[in-house]
């Protein structure tokens, strides 16, 4: 059931925001994605916004000539352990590939970390696909079905390792001189086609129990394991429509795992830029623009209008001629907004600073506006949490906190506090320990 509450996190891919250009602002440390302390200050400024949760996506590789900014941290582990030694409520989602890592270290570092931050840690779990990130652990890429077979087993025995102390155990008693209660502390001993462990773990349960888990919005091979394991389901669809389209899929594949529609939670990616004006929003978010860009960006808003866009005339309305032959593309959903914008008068330039060829949904505007848009996707069951993609950090994630979190707070989704210790309680998830008892016989 959805509560009245919507839960909101923040992606921190980069620590520069999702725009290609945040990282070259003034506003901006450029050595972010290495900076701890710049890390943890934001951290701590999600935490005074009563944020739920980091979200860290993760990358295990480097494109060969490389350039770019580096969009994925140095290593989520290492990172979120630091920002927990410095935060208290916010949760900590790092992600782990299930191609690469044993389920006795996914564990082993996961209940740390959550030990660590006092049951605040979720796990993305993912299976790697990318040829460059195999061949750093001298793999080729495998079979669609040995990719999701090893992570079910992966997923499993992890859990099932969690599982191996209970809560029951107890805490050591000087009295008695009983350490541990080992009747509560058993081994696992699973042993699969691509992986096994003995266990048990050699630390005790979090306050949640164990690490949520949150899975992508994959299709086809991976909307299976997300129902059976998934407390969360993160995606970028681009519109209302897409969103509960998708949601319903994955609540349906939870109910056909045994599970009630509920335990699952819908998280969307949401980019935004925020001006004190809408104009003043636009104009910010054109000041990240650069004209070596420009060539690329009209051609991609070009397939968006269905007419051809000059870069030199990217700052001018478009012509009476071109306005007449605007045609939909439905390849792009945000094909309807751009041509929307375009008969409004917005220039090519423009039009690009309303986030159009962001691939996630988003609004540029006021924080009345932002408001509004999280609003009306949260009424519309689109969606139950909202990782936040701001497009420029620096700024965009105080004035989030500062000025958008007051009015969903006046108007009643979001609380005026945390409403409990751990991630778990944050997000409305029950608790849990070892592998959900309704799966136990499942074995894809």
């Amino acid at each position: 059931m959805k509560t009245k509450h919507m839960s909101i996190g923040v992606a921190m891919a980069d620590f520069y925001g999702m725009h290609r250009n945040a990282w070259r602002s003034k506003q901006t440390d450029p050595l972010a994605y290495i900076n701890i302390e710049e890390q943890i200050k934001y951290a701590k400024i999600s935490e005074k916004g009563g944020l739920d949760y980091i979200f860290m996506p993760d990358r295990v590789f480097l494109h060969s000539g490389f350039t770019g900014t580096i969009n994925f941290p140095i290593d989520p582990i290492v990172q979120l352990s630091a920002i927990a030694a410095h935060t208290k409520h916010i949760g900590l989602i790092p992600t782990l590939s299930t191609s690469f890592n044993e389920p006795y270290t996914i564990a082993r570092q996961l209940r740390a970390l959550d030990l660590i931050s006092r049951g605040r840690v979720g796990w993305q779990v993912i299976p790697s696909f990318e040829p460059e990130a195999f061949a750093n652990y001298g793999q080729n890429v495998p079979k669609s079905s040995d990719k999701y077979g090893r992570l079910h087993e992966v997923v499993h025995i992890t859990q099932s390792l969690w599982g191996s102390w209970k809560k029951e155990a107890a805490e050591p008693n000087k009295k008695t001189g009983v350490f541990l209660n080992n009747e509560y502390i058993q081994p696992i001993n699973l042993k699969g086609k691509y992986v096994g462990s003995r266990g048990p773990l050699q630390a005790p349960p979090s306050p949640q129990g164990q690490p949520i888990l949150v899975m992508p919005a994959a299709s086809h091979s991976g909307i299976k394991p997300a129902g059976i394991y998934a407390d969360a389901i993160i995606g970028m669809p681009n519109t209302i429509e897409e969103s509960v389209h998708l949601r319903e899929i994955f609540r349906s594949a939870a109910q056909e795992a045994g599970r009630n529609a509920d335990d699952i939670k819908f998280i969307v990616f949401f980019t935004f830029g925020i001006g004190k004006t809408h104009r003043e929003a636009l104009n910010r978010r054109r000041e990240m623009e650069n004209s070596e860009d420009f060539p690329k960006l009209t051609r991609h808003l070009s397939m968006l209008l269905g007419v051809p866009i000059s870069e030199s005339d990217i700052d001018e309305p478009l012509t009476a001629n071109q306005l007449s032959n605007l045609r939909e593309n439905p390849q792009f959903s945000k094909s309807v907004q751009a041509i929307q914008l375009a008969k409004e008068g917005y220039s090519p330039l423009d039009i690009i600073a309303h986030g159009v060829l962001d691939n996630t949904p988003g609004v540029i505007g006021t924080a009345e506006d932002i408001a509004d848009y999280l609003q009306e996707w949260f009424e519309s069951d689109a969606a139950d949490s909202f990782a936040l993609a701001a497009d420029r950090l620096s700024d965009g994630l105080p004035d989030f906190v500062d000025q958008v979190i007051p009015i969903l707070q006046k108007r009643g989704f979001r609380p005026e506090d945390y409403m409990g210790n751990t991630l778990r309680e944050n997000m409305n998830i029950d608790y849990q320990l070892g592998v959900d008892p309704r799966i136990l016989n499942e074995t894809e």
